[in-house]
């Protein structure tokens, strides 16, 4: 009995060591891309031409990689502008940047009293991206009669 008991023991010890040496793998997955949002506080939507407005952003990311990076790009298919981050960088159409804080400033200067629109792209460098649009009306001095 006591033999029979100790063959049984070791078979459930040798099946338990191949189920648990075949259910693992030896891959260690890391996870590198995580989800980012972009907020941004309230920005005026009427601007005057030579107007300069302050768009305050922040950068939430809803996990750590320290090997993440951030460009930011904008493009303005309405109007006519400049814009220009807190480092004192101008930014080009289309041309990504680097982003290097996560509470940037970025500053709108209006070079047009048309009706502007601008997008904002902040992409990390595992394909993810926030795209951030404003618009704004022209807010001229003249009184209406």
């Amino acid at each position: 009995m006591k033999k029979r008991l100790k063959y049984i023991v070791m078979a459930c010890c040798t099946m338990a060591t191949i189920f648990l040496a075949t259910a693992c793998s030896d891959k260690l997955e890391i996870q590198q891309g995580y989800d980012f949002t972009v907020e941004t506080m309230p920005v005026p939507t009427k601007i005057a031409k030579g107007e300069t407005t302050e768009i305050r952003c922040t950068l939430n990311r809803l996990g750590r990689f320290e090997d993440a990076t951030y460009t930011i790009r904008f493009f303005q298919p309405d109007g006519d502008g400049k814009l220009v981050m807190d480092n004192g960088t101008t930014f080009l159409p289309n041309d990504r940047y680097p982003l290097t804080k996560e509470v940037f400033r970025l500053y709108y200067t209006s070079n047009s009293t048309d009706q502007q629109k601008i997008d904002i792209y902040v992409e990390d460098n595992f394909g993810k991206m926030v795209q951030l649009t404003f618009s704004f009306n022209n807010d001229s001095n003249d009184e209406e009669e």
